[in-house]
């Protein structure tokens, strides 16, 4: 499974300048004025894990596969977009199908760059743009509550879902965004969760971009924009995008001494995806051989038949066992050889909870 992530906020708060940089390329128009994005932009990109290295050093495989995320950078959004406003909302169908959305919020004052509402204020920009996702939501549930009412007007088996639609509908209008209605165990709910793909349902990454002066230390209004994301649960990530576009071309050692000069330990990508898959819940688990040595995404919680399928559906479906062994176990002793020899290969059953950075071999039978 792939992490696909969307990049969402108002015009020219430095979306595509972040999408350039995480990407690593110049695939996104970046410019001082708004709505210089118009097209989404989407490309996927490797995941950062150094143990892939660190094995591939061991085993001299072939191949070296990372996990991969996607990231879908769309036009920025203004206050009334689902009115028709600026370029309206049609775009954010482009982002209907995200695991989350990274929502970047300008934290940094320059009166030579344009902001679209005419001052910096993370909390305003926050609340218009999320305000835009719920109406999106909104006009969504409206059309499948008309044709649903229709339905139970002469099919009684359709009124139990006309009525959770109805009531996520006045959830929807008292301001609420979908993520907060009230979860119970009920499979029409779940469909209706599920086909809907709401955008007030996804998990929300805030995004403060900071200047160079802000960069190690933050500012105030990062600080307003972490409090929010404090109060909502979410996680808060500080970057600058102008500092991060110019690493885009750098090698790793390159990069590295660069992100030192700042002060700062990890890349924009590098803290991105570890704060996706924090806020996900998801995790690695690793395969290594004479061909691949390879990282796989799985949800944290799950259980070893069902991290077989990540690979193939037969792994699930022919599970027997999971021969498992810790990453940190393998490197010290040198390989699986060793591993075996200390009785630290263990034969896993259906049972078992996969855990991050778990080396695995699964063995089935179709």
């Amino acid at each position: 499974m792939a992490l696909n992530i969307g990049i969402v906020g108002l015009p020219n708060v430095g979306k595509s300048t972040l999408f350039n940089a995480l990407t690593r390329a110049q695939n996104a128009k970046a410019e001082n004025f708004p709505f210089c994005t118009i097209e989404p932009n989407t490309a996927v990109v490797p995941v950062p894990d150094p143990r892939l290295a660190v094995l591939a050093g061991m085993v001299h495989p072939q191949n070296v596969v990372n996990a991969t995320v996607e990231f879908v950078d769309i036009a920025g959004l203004v206050r009334g977009a689902s009115k028709g406003e600026g370029l309206g909302n049609k775009f954010l169908a482009n982002v209907r199908d995200a695991n989350a959305i990274l929502e970047v919020v300008r934290c940094f004052d320059d009166p030579d760059v344009v902001h679209v509402e005419g001052s910096v204020d993370p909390t305003r920009d926050v609340a218009i743009i999320e305000g835009e996702l719920l109406l999106a939501d909104l006009e969504a549930l409206e059309g499948r509550l008309s044709r649903i009412s229709k339905l139970a007007k002469v099919d009684p088996k359709a009124r139990p879902e006309c009525e959770i639609v109805e009531a996520l509908r006045a959830h929807l209008e008292s301001g609420a965004p979908v993520r907060t209605f009230p979860r119970h165990d009920d499979d029409l709910l779940a469909d209706t969760l599920r086909e809907g793909r709401f955008l007030t349902d996804k998990k929300v990454i805030y995004v403060a971009n900071v200047d160079e002066a802000g960069i190690s230390g933050g500012n105030a209004h990062e600080a307003a924009l972490r409090a929010l994301a404090e109060a909502s649960g979410s996680d808060c990530v500080r970057i600058c995008a102008a500092v991060e576009q110019d690493m885009a071309g750098l090698s790793d050692a390159e990069r590295a001494e660069f992100l030192s000069s700042y002060g700062i330990a990890e890349s924009g990508l590098d803290a991105i995806v570890r704060t996706g898959y924090h806020t996900l819940g998801l995790a690695s688990f690793l395969t290594a051989g004479p061909k691949e040595v390879r990282a796989w995404t799985f949800r944290r919680g799950w259980k070893a038949p069902k991290c077989a399928g990540v690979i193939h559906g037969d792994f699930e479906r022919g599970f027997i066992r999971a021969r498992v062994v810790r990453y940190e176990d393998f490197v010290e002793h040198g390989g699986e050889l060793k591993c075996r020899e200390l009785g630290l290969v263990r034969e896993e059953g259906k049972d078992y909870e996969m855990q991050d950075g778990d080396m695995v071999e699964f063995l089935f039978n179709v």
